[in-house]
Parts: C-alpha cells; structure tokens; sequence
C-alpha cells in the first residue's frame, strides 16, 4: 500500500511550508534570535499547514543545535520529528475533539511539570482546540498563562473566535490562509514530476480549484487520480468526470443559447447535462462560475483580465469575449443573480432538473422580470436595438418622404408593378451565383450573405447568432462553401451545434446550390463590411412603425404615451 500524497510530501522544515510566508518568517526570526513565546495559536483553514508547522516548530526547538529554524536532522529529535517519523515523548499531540473535557485537562496540567525525558523542551501541540470544553478551558487557563520553564503550549484550530479570550489573550496568534492557485499549481506540478506521472494540460487547474486553496485537499486529489493513472497518464476527461465538474462543452453551449436567446438549445442542453450523469445542481454552480468569468471579461477590457483569470487558454478567452459582448453587462448581472438565488433553492430540492430548467427560462424571460435587474436587462436590450438599426430607420423615414399620396387604384397600380419586378428579379439574383459555364461567383455569394443569414435566423437562432456580423463566404467550388469565423470559439459552437446542415439548407433555398459547408477561422474578417452591417441591422425590427423609441419602450417596458393638449 502506498503512502498518501499529503503524508509523503509534508514538510520537515519552515523552508518546504508554501504559501505562509507571512507565518513562518517571524517564526524563523524568532527562533534565530532565541525570542520564543511560552504558548502560540495557530488558527486558519483545513489542510494549510497549522499541525505541520507547529511539528516543525517542535523540531526546531528540540533540535539538538537550536533553536534553529533549520533543525540539523541528524541529532536524534531531529529524526524523531521528523515527518512520518516516529515521534518523540517529549512532544505530546492532543486532538480536543476527544480529550476536552476537566478531567484530561487536569491531568495535562498536572504532568506538565514533570521535566522532558530528553530533550530542551515539553512541547503540547493541541489540535481542534475551539473544542475544548468551557471548564477544560478554564483548568488549562492558570498553566497556560505560566507554565514551568520548560513547556510550550501550541493550539491549533480553525475556529479561534470559539477559543475563551483569556487562553487566545495569552497566545502569540499566528492565521494561516488558504494557498494561492498560482503556488499551489507549481506545488502540484512538482510533485507530479517528482511521482514520474503525465497530466494532461487543464488538469492540474481542475484539482486547484477542486481543493479550493487548501493544500491537504489538493494533495488528495491528486493521489486519486496518480492512482488511476494509466500507461498514458492522467487524462482531462478522466478528471472531469472523478470530480465531478461540468464539461466545458456543455458550458459553452448554455451560454451560447443564452446569447442567442434561443430556448430550444439551451433546454437541449440541459437535457445532454442530465443524460450524460451530470448533476443539475454542480452544473448551476459551474454555470454561475462561468457568469462571474464572463462578468469579469466584460468589465476588463484589456489584458489585465489575464491576471485575474489565469491558465486560461488564449482560445476559450477570445470565446468568452465574444459570449459577453453578446450577452451584456445588465444580462449578465442579472443572469448571476437568478442562479445564485436558484443554486441556494436548488439545496434539498427533490426535483433538480426541474428547478434547474425553471432558472434558465427566468434567464431567457427578462420582459416578465419586473426587479432592478430585470428593467436593466429589457433597457439594455433597447438600447443595443437603437444602436443597431440606424439604416433601418434612416431608409424607413426615406421611404416615408417619397410616398406619394396617390389614389387607391394608382397604389394598387403600383404594388403590382412592384411585385411583377420582384418576381422577375429573383431568378436572376438566384442564378447569378452560377455562371453559364458552372464555375460559382464568390461575389454573388457574399452579395446574398445577408438574405442567407436571414434565413438562418428563421431555422435557428443560435446558428444565427454565431454567424452574423461575425461570419463570411471565404471560397465556394464544385463540392463545398467554405465560412470563415473570426474566432474559435464561435466556430468550435458551429461545429458542436451541427449548425452546418442550417446553414446548408439556407443557401440552397436562398441561392440555389447544395453544397457542403466547410467551417474555417479567419481572425482577418472585416466585421464592418457592408454586407455585414446589414446582418447587423436585421436584428432590428423592420415595421418602421416598431422602430421608434416610443414604441420599443412601451413594447419591452409597457409604457404609454401620454399627449398633453396645448
């Protein structure tokens, strides 16, 4: 049977503690200037190195050529105290947990005075020890505050607000906190290396974030997933699915539907979560992680954002970009809201799904939201319509100056001419992508772009919402249509989302040919073309009489206009 990884691999001596400097510093310093307190507190959270540091203040102070903070691990103490090593009489380790009552607090301070069998000092190291009951506190109270000349009293727990103040008062108090990611990934690294055991790249962030800064948890993860290794090491889908974390896959669609406000995909979605064994409960809380990642995004443009999300790939944080650009800032607010609120109701609930469904159609429903939140989101969705419809409203009020107020029969007149031109027109613009001779036009492809974008829209929006203003016809021969996306993150939601066959059936109703659609990144795609700004504009609505402000207004917020009669 192998040791555990945290039992392996815990330190000996203040230089191999990670991530407490600000601990063990001063305590190096006092050691080197024989500056040592009767009684310490060590006090933070589980797994960050409270026992193991006060073992190694033990050691240093016994050591035979100390006080030293760099025991000489030669002398015998030193090899007692040694981590995983037999241990030493002199150093008496107590879990409060089961000894906090009088009586063990009374025979603790009655053999404190008898003086160290062998080495410099008798050292109690008593963990858990807000466990302590009120009357062991207070028997302890009177040796803790002076104990005999060769005793020291190390607490460790990690709730000191529960330990009285009298003993916490007689203490030199010393939190530990939890490791930062960066230091305990190249903790982890290194052992790794040190264990001869290949992680494949992602894997390593899982466990951090797994243990939540807390080396001990950490270590422990890592030696599951070391002890399942196979011949090829550890892989990233064997992790995901040990710890049970959501695939970044299914994250990335959710948001994806979510941006495109398409619910058929997003509640397809929730049904590959469930029927791939995910709980419903840690995918909302990786999904609200995800909206905090895309909230920080939105608000750090530039390339500070790395400092704060780190070992994110440069592909999934051009994703994220374009998932919170098109989402926005009041959208996600309030989208993190809605999930906060449904994770807490989501604890005990008997029917997950259902409570997991009901959150992503709140998401998807901001016209029935009547909160702060819910008026920012509709707001923000009027605004981006104002900024998007421009030439819409501009060719709307062109119209209206040329009308002519004709009669009814000259009107009527008219349309049919109108019509008679349309129907003419139509089997020129769809055979003109085709020369008599067979070779394709790629002019005459990107010229119908927008008409073919529109018709996605009608199929599905989130094939839409990938393609517009972000998306455009590279090359076009006898056997496919090739699409350039500007980033990878909308085309690897293309090629997941099957959106290829949506896309193949537009061209052949909106152009005429049946070809296969070939998807390719081209970050050099000039989103501001013509062609381009019209797919913008095709979000906005095309009633002229929707366009106006008043009208947007009353239709998303239900207001009314009020005429005041002068």
């Amino acid at each position: 049977m192998s040791l555990a990884l945290y039992r392996k691999y815990r330190p000996s001596v203040f230089a191999d503690v990670i991530g407490q400097e600000h601990v063990t510093v001063p305590l190096s310093n006092a050691l080197s200037g024989d500056r040592t307190h009767h009684a310490y507190l060590f006090s933070g959270p589980r797994g960050c190195g409270k026992t193991s540091s006060a073992r190694i203040m033990a050691r240093s102070l016994n050591c035979e050529k100390g006080p030293t903070p760099d025991p000489c691990g030669e002398c015998q103490s030193c090899k007692d105290l040694v981590a995983n090593g037999p241990g030493s009489l002199d150093v008496i380790e107590l879990d409060a947990a089961t000894h906090g009552l009088v009586d063990d607090a009374r025979d603790l301070r009655d053999k404190a005075f008898f003086a160290p069998v062998q080495g410099r000092y008798k050292i109690y190291i008593i963990d858990e020890a807000h466990q302590l009951g009120p009357g062991a506190a207070n028997a302890l109270l009177k040796v803790v505050e002076e104990p005999p000349p060769h005793v020291i009293f190390i607490f460790a727990t990690t709730e000191p607000d529960k330990l009285i103040a009298t003993i916490r008062s007689r203490t030199h108090h010393y939190p530990f906190r939890l490791v930062p990611p960066g230091i305990l990934a190249a903790h982890l690294e290194k052992i790794c290396n040190s264990e001869g055991v290949s992680v494949a790249k992602g894997v390593i962030p899982l466990v951090v974030r797994a243990s939540g800064g807390s080396v001990r948890d950490a270590l422990s993860v890592l030696g599951q997933l070391l002890a399942g290794a196979g011949d090829d090491g550890v892989s990233y889908d064997i992790a995901i699915q040990l710890l049970g974390f959501t695939d970044g896959a299914l994250l990335d669609d959710a948001v994806d539907a979510i941006a495109a406000h398409d619910g058929a995909t997003l509640f397809k979605t929730i049904d590959r979560v469930i029927e791939s064994g995910h709980d419903p409960r840690r995918f909302t809380a990786d999904m609200l992680e995800r909206i905090r990642d895309l909230m920080i995004v939105d608000a750090l443009k530039d390339s500070t954002v790395n400092s704060i999300l780190r070992d994110m790939p440069d592909d999934q944080m051009e994703r994220m970009r374009n998932q919170a650009s098109r989402i926005g800032s009041a959208n996600l607010s309030r989208a993190a809201d809605i999930a906060a609120e449904g994770l807490t109701q989501m604890r005990g609930a008997t029917a997950p799904r259902l409570m997991l469904e009901l959150i992503c159609g709140r998401i998807l429903l901001p016209i029935g939201d009547s909160s702060d939140s819910g008026m920012l989101s509709r707001i923000e969705r009027l605004e981006r319509a104002e900024n998007l419809a421009p030439m819409s409203t501009v060719r709307s009020s062109e119209a209206r100056t040329v009308e002519p107020k004709e009669s009814t029969g000259s009107t009527h007149a008219t349309s049919e001419v109108t019509h008679s031109k349309v129907e003419e027109v139509e089997p020129t613009a769809k055979s003109s992508s085709v020369s008599q001779s067979g070779a394709f036009d790629i002019s005459a492809l990107r010229r119908a772009w927008p008409d073919v974008i529109e018709d996605v829209k009608k199929r599905r929006r989130l094939t839409w919402s990938l393609l517009s203003a972000s998306a455009q016809v590279l090359a076009v021969d006898e056997t496919a249509i090739t699409i350039g996306i500007v980033n990878a993150g909308a085309r690897d939601s293309f090629v997941r989302s099957e959106s290829d066959e949506i896309l193949r059936k537009a061209f052949v109703d909106v152009v005429g040919i049946d070809r296969r659609i070939e998807c390719v990144v081209d970050p050099s795609i000039d989103t501001n073309t013509p062609a381009a700004r019209e797919t913008r504009t095709s979000e906005a609505p095309t009633d002229k009489n929707l366009l106006s402000g008043a009208a947007l207004l009353a239709q998303e917020l239900g207001a009314k206009v009020i005429e005041k009669n002068l």
